[in-house]
């Protein structure tokens, strides 16, 4: 691993983040699913389309598998889009908004978010190369190319013809804003829609004939799919019944469009908890979706079929959460000039302790407690690096302030201590 990419992977866990890149480094228990995702993977750099579900608790690592998923889609080649859902930000039942999240987040391997423009210029210059190959002219090709989303949303082609026009005439101002029209950016000047010859703004209906644009510009321009997460599905529960059902809806109609090969090069996944997929307030709401989403769980996680709709993740045990100190601690002093004392300071029975001390902090719940365990950790290993005398055991004391804690690690630790009046 480079200097410059431990270092990154370090630094997030220093402020409790998930790292950007480089999580197969942490990636604890996920072996299991690594085969048959590879594969579904495969299938949609194919042409395919893939709709996947993952279920957990609180704190059993469903936004590190997202991202995990991520970085091994990225290495195929693939751009990747995560969306946190949100009742206020981003309404599911608003898949405008959905898709206006989804561009700002768009990166791919080599260009960070949002890659929109970059994307979108490397199959522009595919199409008109090709177009000079086969002697045909660039706007016949180009239409040619969008002829399956021009069915469903006609205005894209049109904004993407006027985007390469206003390229051509060095007319930029008016170029970015069509580049952020294209990605359902609201308030975009009226004279430049009426110089594209584009009316309003992207609108519920028009998003899935984007998102379709979008595959088809991807796939041109040698990205062969897209991974679109949609994170914490289960604010759901949260919001007006009326909003609630139209989110389910929204929801079922994306998943039918996938299984119906709409979005070829479309991997999409959603993340929630265990009482969204069961809960009176979830997905057993709307029974259409309860059917599509159905899966059938082995009394032993080991034995879960991976293919199935839904994956569960079973969260971390003790066990793993000291196997996930070890590849921290080795990642650690893979950089350090003083290896072999840092190592033998913070050994394997260290590391025991400490996670032990870290759950022991927050009541035993240890399914919530990795992101902070990893935080003190880094914290103590840099301490050890540094002061040739530091002892842990006697210069350290475990303390997680209230302060610490995420919203989701306050409402899982408190989550059984709720006064009832009985």
């Amino acid at each position: 691993m480079s200097a410059r990419r431990r270092r990154e992977i370090l630094d997030a866990l220093r402020r409790g983040t998930v790292p950007s890149n480089g999580l197969d480094q942490l990636a604890v228990g996920l072996g299991r699913f690594e085969a048959e995702l590879d594969n579904e993977l495969d299938v949609v750099a194919a042409g395919g389309a893939i709709f996947k579900a993952v279920r957990g608790e609180y704190g059993s690592g469903k936004t590190f598998f997202a991202r995990w998923l991520g970085d091994r889609a990225m290495k195929k080649g693939f751009a990747v889009a995560e969306v946190q859902i949100n009742e206020i930000d981003t309404p599911l039942h608003k898949l405008e908004t959905v898709y206006r999240r989804s561009i700002e987040s768009l990166r791919t391997a080599s260009v960070q978010p949002s890659a929109l423009r970059p994307i979108l210029d490397a199959w522009l210059f595919t199409v008109e190369d090709d177009a000079r190959q086969q002697n045909v002219d660039v706007d016949v090709l180009l239409e040619r190319r969008l002829a399956d989303v021009a069915t469903r949303a006609p205005v894209f082609p049109m904004a993407i013809r006027a985007y390469r026009r206003f390229v051509a005439e060095g007319d930029h101002d008016s170029a970015d804003a069509l580049v952020a029209w294209l990605g359902g950016q609201p308030h975009v000047a009226a004279a430049v829609k009426r110089k594209a010859g584009i009316k309003g703004d992207l609108d519920h209906y028009l998003a899935l004939g984007f998102l379709r644009g979008l595959l088809a510009i991807l796939a041109d321009a040698g990205n062969p799919g897209l991974l679109l997460v949609l994170d914490e599905v289960e604010t759901l529960q949260r919001i007006r019944s009326d909003a609630r059902a139209k989110a389910l809806n929204a929801l079922r109609q994306l998943i039918d469009e996938v299984h119906d090969g709409h979005f070829p090069g479309l991997y999409l996944l959603i993340t929630g908890t265990p009482a969204f997929f069961e809960g009176r307030q979830g997905i057993p709401l709307l029974p259409p979706l309860a059917d599509r989403l159905h899966t059938e769980f082995a009394k032993d996680p080991r034995f879960d079929n991976p293919r199935a709709p839904q994956l569960r993740l079973t969260g971390f045990d003790q066990d793993r959460l000291v196997e996930l100190g070890i590849r921290v601690r080795d990642l650690y002093v893979s950089g350090v000039a003083d290896a072999d004392r840092v190592s033998s300071v913070a050994d394997d029975q260290f590391l025991a302790r400490f996670a032990a001390a870290v759950a022991g902090e927050l009541g035993g719940r240890v399914g919530i407690a990795p992101r902070l365990f990893l935080r003190k950790l880094v914290d103590v290993l840099d301490k050890i690096e540094q002061f040739p005398d530091f002892d842990p055991y006697t210069d350290y004391e475990v303390k997680i302030a209230p302060t610490e804690l995420s919203d989701t690690e306050r409402a899982a630790l408190t989550a059984d201590d709720v006064p009832l009046d009985l």
